[in-house]
């Protein structure tokens, strides 16, 4: 198995947060080779991707409230970035499903960037924005809410309760707000707002997800087509003993089966790594 074999298995069992990683990634590698400007050593990125307060820009350009939380001005910008959402994930997804957490990214990066225009507008400031961040401390934001003493055991420093370090990222940004980046500040403590908001509601009995689940299945079903079969027309012989026949694929599929649940198990108490290459490699033959 090669390396992009193995990135493609990876990508197959590491679940909705693992491809929001893989996702921002590509589109970091993407925007490096049609927006980046190597003699000014930025990022120039166009309007129908980047997050304008311009009026001209996000009403002709309505997707970039959720375009602009997947692309990123820069390497160390979105390696901080995916370490966070890497970390606050694994915590989220103790506790809630993965379409929670999907539908949870996705509310509250336009929460987000609706509190940024709407801002921005009112102080009459055009500027752009773009980066996950908002998202990513709303997902951290909601687990702390949820489980706020969790202890978290941090290198060099030891065990830290989770609202500490959630405390303290929440600081950074108040602190940082009449800097440069004050925009991107405003859009991380209203991505936390989300957060905190969609935990109490959860607790209430109201999932906020909800809403993203159904859109996604609405236009995943209403692209999939019933195969159509050519009508048949079926002679029956009814003197003929029907004949009992074993299918043989369904006892392969249960042992197919079983040993792809005793790699998962085994991917969940030891991690990916500790699978050796036959069991990678069973792993992606049978997901293709």
């Amino acid at each position: 198995m090669n390396i992009l074999d193995d990135l493609k298995l990876q990508y197959k069992l590491g679940g909705i947060a693992n491809r929001l990683i893989y996702w921002n990634v590509a589109c970091f590698l993407i925007s490096l080779i049609f927006f980046y400007q190597f003699q000014k050593g930025s990022f120039s990125y166009p309007s129908w991707i980047l997050l304008s307060t311009s009026p001209d820009d996000f009403i002709y350009n309505p997707w970039t409230f959720l375009t602009y939380a997947f692309f990123h001005d820069g390497f160390w910008h979105l390696v901080f970035n995916m370490i966070i959402l890497n970390f606050s994930s694994q915590l989220f997804l103790t506790f809630f499903t993965q379409k929670q957490f999907l539908g949870l990214y996705i509310l509250s990066a336009v929460f987000a960037g609706i509190v940024f225009v709407a801002t921005y507008y009112f102080m009459n400031i055009i500027a752009p924005i773009v980066g996950a961040s908002a998202a990513i401390m709303a997902i951290l934001v909601a687990v702390t809410t949820y489980q706020p003493l969790m202890q978290i055991r941090l290198l060099l420093i030891g065990n830290v309760k989770l609202w500490h370090i959630t405390a303290v990222l929440l600081i950074l940004d108040l602190m940082q707000l009449r800097l440069e980046n004050m925009g991107g500040h405003i859009s991380h403590l209203a991505g936390a707002f989300f957060g905190f908001v969609y935990i109490q509601a959860l607790q209430k009995g109201t999932d906020m997800s909800v809403m993203v689940t159904k859109i996604i299945d609405f236009f995943a079903n209403g692209f999939k087509t019933s195969p159509s079969t050519p009508f048949k027309k079926v002679h029956k012989n009814y003197n003929r003993p029907v004949e009992k026949r074993t299918v043989s694929r369904i006892i392969t599929k249960d042992k197919t089966q079983q040993q792809i649940d005793e790699i998962l198990d085994k991917i969940s108490q030891s991690g990916y790594d500790s699978l050796t290459k036959e069991e990678k490699d069973f792993l992606f033959k049978s997901g293709k």
